[in-house]
């Protein structure tokens, strides 16, 4: 724009240059045009002034340029200098990085030799510290199921952080796992009595003093006691084992001194529990139900009935046998009642006097033989009811196995316990009234035979008597 302006002032000087000669070529001419003129020399001032002004506007147009191009220049030349400051900079970063990275090398280098020397020197280690951990893991196993652990609670820290540890154990752990160990060992020998606090059958809290017998039983009183592992509590037994192992338990709790006789259990508690769910002779005699208990009301009545026939033919027996000792007829037996019967017919013949003895032995005979039939048919019964119940428990088995299939036998036990039960009890009942039906039946026959020989001896007599 200030070029357009100087151009512009050019062109107006030139054309009043121009007319300045023109007008002095024309003067003569025109010398009568003096306001003509004067305008000229106004205009010519005026253009003067405008070319004084646009020269003091390049003037300082041009001062204004060159102020800018040494600003440039200033600022070209301290670009410069950064430039050579960035460069230099970066050269001593590349040279601090190749530095550096040399030195990464080498510690590489280093660390790579010194990871082939630890695993050189180190050798097997770590495959013992993996045998510490296993062994540490079955140590807070043992630690933590052991009824030691009942006195001393929290005893497996160190080997529970032993199991879990994944550098390497100090030696003092490693001695202390030791102790551990052996502490275990010393306490499975020892019968220590010691205060605790116990949960009863019920589910109630109680203070007692309890006896544990090394890390086999513990007891309290008469009664065994178990210890929970995952909630560290010792309960006592809701079922107690047989009245013997109580006795024992007793008497170990109340001893002070000597020797004593105590049941333990190698297992750790599966002998005991073993022993406590064994069933009940009640719980035996439930597994029969229907079919068990009529065959034990069928066992019942035979024991008595046979226990009455041996009770009256003891007392027969006994009669006769004082029978034997007279000679004088006594009634209330039935030897004397067959004397009797001789003496009030020794004057007859002979073999009236055979059929009458005959007759009276006849009438005796029932007597010894009365409810034998029962006691046999009872012995027979009973084992035919023990079929019976086998039969039905199978079938009710088959109908679980229909019903559940096989995946839970405890579906299957009540039909299985039924089959074998009431086969144990027929058997049971059956054997034993045999045998008493044998006795019954032998002394019966026993007596009859003494009645007959008694007669025979009778007849024989009457006969050398010559009463024919």
């Amino acid at each position: 724009m200030t070029n357009i302006k100087i151009l512009s002032v050019f062109l107006v000087a030139g054309l009043l240059a121009g007319a300045s000669a023109l007008g002095q070529e024309t003067a003569p001419l025109v010398a009568e045009e003096t306001a003509a003129e004067v305008r000229a020399r106004e205009s010519a001032a005026s253009m003067d002034e405008l070319l004084r002004n646009s020269q003091r506007e390049a003037r300082k147009v041009s001062g204004e340029n060159q102020e800018r191009l040494r600003r440039f220049e200033t600022e070209r030349n301290n670009q410069r200098a950064l430039l050579r400051q960035a460069k230099a900079d970066r050269d001593a970063a590349q040279r601090q990085a190749d530095r550096l990275k040399a030195l990464f090398d080498d510690n590489e280098r280093q660390l790579e030799e010194l990871q082939d020397t630890f695993r050189i020197q180190s050798g097997n280690m770590g495959e013992m510290f993996g045998v510490v951990r296993q062994v540490a893991g079955d140590v807070k196993g043992t630690i933590d199921a052991s009824m030691v652990s009942a006195q001393y609670p929290d005893r497996g820290a160190l080997a529970a952080r032993l199991a879990q540890i994944k550098g390497l154990p100090s030696i003092e752990d490693l001695n202390n796992l030791r102790i551990l160990m052996l502490n275990e060992m010393i306490e499975s020998a020892k019968i220590v009595r010691f205060p605790t606090r116990i949960v009863n059958a019920d589910g109630t809290f109680s203070d007692a003093e309890v006896v544990r017998v090394g890390v086999f039983n513990l007891i309290t009183g008469d009664e065994f006691l178990t210890y929970e592992p995952g909630t560290k509590s010792i309960k006592v037994l809701p079922r107690q084992p047989k009245g013997r192992y109580r006795d024992m338990a007793g008497d170990l709790f109340d001893a002070t001194s000597g020797t004593v006789a105590m049941a333990v259990d190698p297992s750790f508690g599966s002998l005991l529990k073993l022993l406590i769910n064994a069933p009940t002779f009640r719980e035996r005699i439930e597994q029969g139900r229907t079919v068990g208990y009529v065959i034990i009301v069928l066992g019942i009545f035979g024991f008595l009935v046979s226990i009455e026939r041996w009770l009256f033919l003891s007392g027969a027996s006994t009669k006769v046998r004082r029978q034997l000792k007279s000679a004088e007829p006594d009634e209330d037996n039935a030897l004397g009642r067959i004397l009797a019967v001789y003496h009030q017919n020794k004057e007859i013949d002979t073999e009236t006097l055979e059929l009458k003895l005959d007759e009276a032995i006849l009438k005796e005979t029932p007597k010894f033989e009365k409810r034998q039939g029962t006691i046999k048919v009872l012995a027979a019964v009973a084992p035919l009811m023990g079929l019976l119940g086998t039969v039905v428990g199978m079938i009710e088995t088959f109908q679980m196995i229909t019903l559940f299939g096989t995946g839970d036998p405890k579906l299957m036990a009540g039909g299985i316990s039924q089959a074998l039960m009431t086969t144990v009890m027929g058997l049971v009942v059956a054997i034993p009234l045999v045998l008493l039906y044998s006795l019954v039946a032998a002394k019966s026959r026993a007596l009859v035979e003494i009645l007959e020989e008694q007669s025979a001896g009778m007849i024989a007599r009457h006969s050398e008597k010559g009463n024919y």
